[in-house]
C-alpha cells in the first residue's frame, strides 16, 4: 500500500473534531468512506466533511474495495463484532477507546488479529502527544529520581463537560459502554499508567452507585501494584460539586514529583524546592499524532504498533478488577 484509505464506522460525534478531520492531514492518508446507521446522519456527515462515500450498512463499507483501513467509532458494544469482521476482510482496525467492554471481548479481537494476520491498534491517542511523551522522557531520564507512588483523582458532577456531546446518553448504559464515565475517561489515565511504568502485577479496586441517577456505577476507586514496584492509587467520583471538580495526577518520586492533569496541558515539575512548569499547545484534533503514527504501522513504516491490542488487555483488565463485584 501506498495510501492509507480510511473508512470509518460510526461517524458520530466524537469524530467530528477529535478525529475525522486528521485522517485527511496527514501524510499517505485520505478518508473516503463513511458509516451510521442513520442514513441522513451519515449523508450530512460525508457533505460536510467532504468525504466521497457514505454507507448506512457496515457490511457495504467494509467490502468497498477502495477502503483498506477502518477506524471504529462506534459505543464500545460494537467494538468486537465490526473488529472480527473487518479482520475476516483483511482489513486493518483503529478501534475507539475502550477498545472494548472487557477484557475478555479485547482477547477475542485479539485472537482474531492473530488468526487472520491482520493489524489492530487502539485509539489511546495520549500516548503520541507531546506533554505525555515529555512526562515519559522526565522519568526516563529520573528527573524526580526513583518513582515511589502515584495519586490520581479525576472528580466530575453529574453534567460533566469533559466528554464528547452526545445525543443519547450510551456512556451511562453499562451494555453498551461496559460500566459508566469510569469506562470512558480511565482508559485514558490508566493506559497512560501503563505506558509510563510497564505491566501491573496486581490490581484491585471497589466500584458502586451511589447517586442511583442511573444504571451505572458513578464512584470508582482502585489501586495498582506494578511489576517494577510503583504504586497506583486512583479515585474517579461523578456526582461532585461544580466546585470540587479536580482532574489531578501526581507522580512522586524520590528525589521530586511531576504533577499535572490528563485532560489539561501543563506539567509541574517540582525538584530540590523548585519548581518549573511546562506548557504545552492546544492540539486542533487531538488524535491527530496517533492517527499518524498508526498511518505508518499500518503502511509498514514504523515497526512498533503504537497501542497495540495487547496494551490495551492490561489496562483492560485492571477496569475489570477495579469495578468486579465482590
Amino acid at each position: 500500500m501506498q495510501e492509507i484509505k480510511w473508512g470509518i464506522i460510526g461517524c458520530g460525534d466524537v469524530t467530528e473534531v477529535k478525529s475525522g478531520p486528521a485522517f485527511n492531514k496527514v501524510l499517505n492518508s485520505s478518508l473516503i468512506a463513511v458509516m451510521r446507521r442513520d442514513a441522513v446522519k451519515a449523508a450530512d456527515y460525508a457533505l460536510r466533511h467532504g468525504v466521497p462515500k457514505w454507507y448506512s450498512n457496515v457490511h457495504e463499507l467494509i467490502n468497498d474495495p477502495e477502503v483498506n483501513a477502518v477506524y471504529i467509532a462506534t459505543p464500545p458494544l460494537q467494538h468486537e463484532e465490526y473488529t472480527l469482521l473487518c479482520m475476516a476482510a483483511g482489513k486493518p482496525v483503529y478501534v475507539e477507546k475502550p477498545v472494548t467492554i472487557n477484557a475478555s471481548s479485547a482477547i477475542r479481537m485479539k485472537m482474531a488479529s492473530q488468526q487472520y494476520g491482520v493489524k489492530l491498534s487502539v485509539a489511546h491517542y495520549r500516548r503520541a502527544q507531546p506533554m505525555f511523551l515529555k512526562i515519559k522522557e522526565l522519568l526516563e531520564q529520573k528527573e524526580i529520581g526513583d518513582v515511589r507512588f502515584v495519586q490520581l483523582q479525576m472528580l466530575q458532577p453529574e453534567n460533566t463537560d469533559i466528554i464528547a456531546p452526545s445525543e443519547t446518553n450510551w456512556r451511562l448504559n453499562p451494555e453498551i459502554s461496559g460500566g459508566g464515565l469510569f469506562h470512558d475517561l480511565a482508559p485514558h489515565q490508566l493506559d497512560l499508567m501503563i505506558y509510563f511504568f510497564g505491566d501491573p502485577l496486581i490490581s484491585s479496586g471497589v466500584s458502586v452507585n451511589q447517586s442511583l441517577i442511573n444504571n451505572a456505577d458513578d464512584l470508582v476507586s482502585g489501586h495498582i501494584l506494578f511489576k517494577n514496584g510503583v504504586v497506583f492509587n486512583g479515585t474517579w467520583c461523578f456526582t461532585v460539586s461544580v466546585k470540587d471538580r479536580k482532574d489531578y495526577c501526581e507522580i512522586v518520586g524520590s528525589l521530586g514529583k511531576i504533577s499535572f492533569s490528563v485532560f489539561g496541558n501543563k506539567v509541574l515539575l517540582t525538584k530540590n524546592g523548585e519548581e518549573e512548569e511546562l506548557v504545552f499547545a492546544p492540539i486542533p484534533h487531538v488524535e491527530q499524532p496517533m492517527i499518524e503514527k498508526v498511518n505508518e504501522y499500518f503502511l509498514g513504516h514504523l515497526s512498533d504498533n503504537p497501542c497495540s491490542i495487547e496494551q490495551a488487555i492490561l489496562s483492560m483488565t485492571v477496569m475489570d478488577n477495579f469495578t468486579a463485584l465482590p
